[in-house]
């Protein structure tokens, strides 16, 4: 039986301690890295190279998205799995296009986890139940959300626009200057037909949280 090692990423020590428990009840499956923050997970990916990373979307420093396509720019052929309270397909959708292999939602059974980190490990697409049937029905009408043209680093920044932060605190989460955040933030608005902040809000309100 080969061992898959993985690394938590979640920024709650309760929550990654849960996840711990759950699974290494199986022989096949043991933690060797967790991390709190993205700028941990980076670091904690590069020391230990983990076979699977299962990692919640909303983290204190850089959004999840953002640090899937950030760990596939490191390694190719990282296996990653999104886990997140978030169970709108848009969610779903764009940590797909990032990256991940795969998405579960933190409503899910706990089998349902166990079940997908085995599937990532064996580079195959998964989702959770309760949102697999959503996503097929919400990529089939594509037409009907424009916040599904974003690409993920701009979904990223529009999640945190609308949430409140500034420019200068996007840049610095994310690693980039304040004008190419800026500039996204023009890009976004023209890709979405948003003439001012306030539409734009209007249109990614279901990204606030």
């Amino acid at each position: 039986m080969a061992l898959i090692r993985l690394m938590l990423v979640d920024d709650h020590a309760v929550v990654r301690e849960g996840y711990r428990r759950l699974l290494e009840r199986r022989d096949d499956l043991r933690i060797v890295a967790e991390a709190a923050t993205a700028a941990q997970a980076l670091e904690a990916f590069r020391l230990h190279s983990p076979d699977v990373v299962i990692l919640d979307l909303a983290l204190p420093d850089m959004g999840g998205v953002e640090l899937v396509g950030r760990l596939r720019q490191r390694a190719a052929d990282a296996r990653i799995l999104a886990f997140s309270m978030h169970d709108d397909p848009l969610f779903a959708a764009q940590a797909m296009k990032a990256g991940a292999l795969g998405y579960v939602t933190k409503s899910s059974d706990p089998e349902v986890l166990v079940q997908a980190v085995y599937a990532v490990a064996a580079r195959q697409r998964t989702l959770s139940p309760d949102i697999a049937p959503r996503l097929a029905v919400a990529l089939l009408d594509h037409g009907d959300d424009p916040l599904r043209a974003l690409s993920p680093r701009e979904f990223e920044i529009l999640r945190m626009l609308v949430n409140g932060h500034s420019h200068a605190s996007i840049a610095e989460a994310l690693f980039l200057s304040p004008k190419t955040v800026q500039n996204c933030h023009y890009q976004i608005k023209a890709k979405l037909g948003a003439r001012n902040d306030i539409e734009l809000a209007r249109i990614a309100a279901p990204l606030s949280m």
